[in-house]
């Protein structure tokens, strides 16, 4: 009999990791395509950056170790990582600045720490926060939905923009962002923290443009679009049991609890369940960046903690942090977590009473 030892990812199915990397791409799929629909072309151009950039440094440092190239690569797990950085950061975020974070991302939390399955941190998180720490200006400037835009960007003035710092037409990064009729760019959870500090009300903020009506009027212009598309891809994980429901919906119901009770406090200062769970990158972190199956916890009970501790830090961190989303910050500090949450969850060996 052969014993054979290995470290995470642990699958439980009959698919390979670079099988499981892929369903991941394809569910991010709705997601990327509804973010470039309402905010243009630049996702799909950073996306290409990272993945280039991840491949060419993944590449690089295998060689250097001496570990097969073409089989490590061949697992997509530096591709996935690459998106996942890629469609976090603002679409006309220089392009030098997504090559650092894909950098730090692949050189230093992944292949520093061994590669797959030895990185202690989600690396796309870690590279997100590095990239927001450094660069905070660059890093909130997102671009108004297309409804609201001042000056239609082709896939041309996307390109130079990235690469150059002007359009086409020579808007630098500032007037090509300026919306139209003032309405400010900033991102719906921005709009709400910046808002509240010059003694406006929650309700009083959602008369703005900045937000939609209809069934998502506490959502962002087309934020609840793209967020239920990445809901979608998040069910399609779960019906193919590529992920389990522990931490998205612990994380979800978290959120809603905590939520609603600051909300319950304070209606003028504190937003509702919903808003907070459609806007921002809350759908998407509970799908595709907390389930990470290497940084996550590995027992239902520790899932199940570790998902609502990060909707926990998530809620307390928007409301009275410094940083509008946190969710990469909540996951992050739950990483750090994990093996506590792991020692203290482990299930019953088989055959042995329970203390």
């Amino acid at each position: 009999m052969k014993l054979t030892l290995s470290s995470s990812p642990h699958m439980h199915n009959d698919r390979d990791t670079s099988q499981v990397m892929r369903m991941v791409l394809y569910a991010m799929l709705p997601g990327v395509i509804c973010q470039g629909y309402f905010f243009g072309w630049g996702v799909f151009i950073q996306g290409a950056i990272a993945v280039s950039t991840a491949l060419a440094v993944e590449a690089a440092i295998l060689a250097l170790r001496k570990k097969p190239v073409a089989r490590n690569l061949g697992d997509y797990s530096a591709v996935l990582t690459a998106c996942l950085l890629a469609v976090s950061i603002p679409p006309a975020l220089p392009w030098w600045m997504t090559v650092i974070g894909v950098i730090f991302a692949i050189g230093i939390v992944k292949q520093l720490y061994g590669g797959l399955g030895y990185n202690l941190f989600n690396p796309a998180m870690i590279a997100y926060v590095v990239l927001l720490i450094s660069f905070p200006a660059a890093m909130t400037q997102w671009m108004p939905p297309a409804s609201l835009h001042a000056v239609t960007l082709s896939f041309n003035d996307m390109l130079h923009l990235i690469f150059t710092g002007f359009t086409q037409s020579g808007l630098n990064l500032e007037q090509a962002l300026r919306p139209m009729d003032g309405v400010s760019s900033a991102t719906p959870l921005d709009h709400l923290k910046t808002g509240l500090t010059q003694a406006s009300t929650y309700h009083e903020l959602l008369t703005s443009r900045v937000y939609e009506g209809g069934p998502f009027a506490s959502s962002g212009t087309g934020w609840a679009w793209v967020s239920l598309s990445y809901l979608a891809g998040g069910l399609f994980l779960l019906k193919t049991r590529i992920i389990s429901w522990h931490i998205p919906i612990s994380l979800m119901v978290s959120i809603a609890v905590f939520a609603t009770a600051l909300h319950l406090i304070n209606q003028d200062i504190y937003g509702s369940a919903l808003f907070h769970l459609i806007n921002g990158s809350v759908l998407f972190g509970a799908f595709f960046i907390a389930t990470d199956p290497v940084s996550a916890s590995t027992t239902a009970k520790g899932r199940i903690i570790f998902g609502a501790m990060i909707g926990f830090w998530i809620i307390i961190i928007r409301n009275f942090g410094g940083y509008p989303d946190a969710v990469a910050f909540a996951v992050i500090i739950m990483n750090m977590a994990v093996p506590l949450i792991d020692y203290y969850t482990q299930p019953r060996t088989y055959g042995h009473k329970g203390k």
